[in-house]
This record gives C-alpha cells, sequence and structure tokens, in this order.
C-alpha cells in the first residue's frame, strides 16, 4: 500500500461509485480493511475543499462516501511502544494551536486488533498533550462536550495519520465524521 494522507469509508454498497468519485483526487489505494479505502494529494486542503464542493453539489457523493479524513502528519509504525513514541512526537507538533483549548483525542483503529486498544491510546495521547501544555506554561482541558478542537488520528495497517480539526472545520465538514 502506497502512503497516504486522505482515508475514506465507503457506504456499503458504494464501493465502485467511490472509486470513481475519487480517482480525480490522486493516488487512491484500496486497502486490506472493509470499505477502507487511502488516497495521497498533493495539497490536503486543497483537496478538502474540493471534496467539500462535491459534497455539498452532488448528492450522491454522501450517498457513497461515509468519510473522508484529512490528516496533515503520517508516520509508520510495528508495535505499541513505536506507535506511542511516534504519536507523542507528532502530536507535538499540533500542542501551540491546543493552547488554552479545550480538545480532545481521537482515534480510528484498523488493522492490529487486540495489540493497540484505540481508547487507551486516547486516553494516554490526551495526557500526553495537557501534561505538554502544563510544561509550556499554558492551559488546556479535555472536553467532550463542543471542543474548540479534536485530534484524529487514523491508522491503516502499519501507517497512521493525525490532523487538528477545530470546532468550526468539524462544523462545516459533515464527512469528517470524527466522533
Amino acid at each position: 500500500m502506497e502512503t497516504w494522507n486522505v482515508v475514506i469509508t465507503v457506504h456499503e454498497g458504494y464501493y465502485r461509485e467511490a472509486l470513481e468519485i475519487l480517482e480525480p483526487f490522486g493516488t487512491l489505494s484500496k486497502t486490506d480493511f472493509f470499505n477502507v479505502l487511502v488516497l495521497k494529494v498533493a495539497d490536503t486542503q486543497k483537496a478538502t475543499r474540493a471534496f467539500q464542493t462535491m459534497w455539498d453539489e452532488a448528492p450522491h457523493v454522501s450517498q457513497a462516501i461515509a468519510r473522508f479524513v484529512p490528516v496533515s502528519h503520517t508516520f509508520f509504525y510495528t508495535n505499541v511502544v513505536e506507535f506511542e513514541k511516534n504519536a507523542i512526537k507528532t502530536a507535538f507538533f499540533l500542542t501551540r494551536e491546543l493552547e488554552g483549548k479545550k480538545f480532545h483525542v481521537r482515534m480510528h483503529r484498523r488493522g492490529f486488533k487486540k495489540r493497540i486498544s484505540s481508547l487507551e491510546e486516547e486516553i494516554f495521547l490526551d495526557r500526553v498533550l495537557l501534561e505538554a501544555l502544563e510544561q509550556r506554561g499554558t492551559a488546556g482541558s479535555i472536553s467532550f462536550c463542543d471542543p474548540d478542537a479534536v485530534i484524529v488520528i487514523e491508522t491503516v495497517g502499519q501507517q497512521a495519520g493525525m490532523a487538528l480539526f477545530t470546532r468550526e472545520e468539524l462544523a462545516s465538514s459533515p464527512f469528517l465524521h470524527v466522533d
């Protein structure tokens, strides 16, 4: 599987339609996971804006595609220790955007069943990010009710992608479905 920076989940029965919709965006790859595709685009912000336009203007897009989640950082891992090390390093890039904000981490894991727990990793990274903010002398808090931001981790096999989405981005982009 190629490296990717967008994860897509497809509604059951719409796989072929999703392939046709997504093909113009970049390098599209199938995965070993049911109704999950990955995409490599040159510019995730530009691709997200183009997808948003399609979503808004063509009803068949939302019928075929359940989630379209671009990520800003990616990394590979082979075990839980390596995942956590890389996730911490990657999450630190996002801490400036969390200063004084309510946030939480949400992980969508595909692969590593019974080896990585999404819930345990979400709690772990929430704690690590809060500690990092405290060490910098800035406040932050965990909130699941109307957070200012959500850090999303998408895993497909041994590759993970991470992104931070603001409240406004989540409200205007229903295809993200992070929670």
